[in-house]
Parts: structure tokens; C-alpha cells; sequence
């Protein structure tokens, strides 16, 4: 399963740093960060709980940059 999410960021720096965190989260296939559309598109693993993930994808990419946002 893919979603979009609408991500607030402030730099492309971050939104890299984002795309990485969110890749590294289990239950994620793969994600994209667009920082030109702040959005952010993920590919769930088959199974996977897309709340709970999500909740783990927005605590990973707050480690790396502590003032972003994930909308879902």
C-alpha cells in the first residue's frame, strides 16, 4: 500500500535527513520525501499497520530534525 502525507520542513537538508530516517523504520518499503511539494510518499511493507508505522516514521524523523512535522 502507498500514501502521501503532507510533511512541514524547513530546508532540503532536513528533508533528506527525513527520507533517511523513514527508510530506516521497520514496516516502511520505501519513502520519498518531495521538499519543493512537502510531501512525503511511503510504501508500506505487506501487513504493515500504516498508524502505527507512521507513529514510528514521525518519532525516527524528529530524532534527526526535532521540529518537523508529519500530517496524517
Amino acid at each position: 500500500m502507498k500514501k502521501t502525507y503532507e510533511i512541514d520542513v524547513d530546508c532540503a537538508n532536513c528533508a533528506n535527513k527525513m527520507e533517511k530516517a523513514a527508510n530506516e523504520t521497520a514496516g516502511v518499503k520505501k519513502a520519498v520525501v518531495n521538499f519543493m511539494m512537502l510531501k512525503m510518499d511511503v510504501e508500506f511493507e505487506e501487513g504493515a499497520d500504516e498508524k502505527k508505522v507512521m507513529k514510528e516514521v514521525l518519532k525516527n524523523c524528529r530524532k534527526v530534525e526535532d521540529d518537523c512535522e508529519i500530517f496524517f
